[in-house]
């Protein structure tokens, strides 16, 4: 089960890309970094956001990318 940290990252990435997909890219992304979404800290996420905003432009552009990864920065 994944931290509480890594629960507001999908929350913030469900109601864009859905569910699964939101799960997906946050264990994509942890693994990018050497972590798993269990293992997560606050300091992971400037650069989890980074990364999720880069990944998510395919899908939902880049403003609503731009948004939800600011929005991942700011979860505490």
């Amino acid at each position: 089960m994944a931290n509480d940290l890594a629960q507001s990252i999908e929350q913030v990435l469900g109601p864009l890309v859905g569910v699964v997909l939101a799960g997906v890219s946050l264990d994509l992304e942890t693994k990018r970094i050497g972590k798993s979404p269990d293992s997560i800290d606050i300091l992971d996420l400037p650069v989890l956001a980074d990364n999720l905003a880069v990944q998510l432009r395919l899908l939902v552009g880049r403003e609503m990318a731009e948004a939800a990864a600011q929005r991942v920065r700011l979860l505490r």
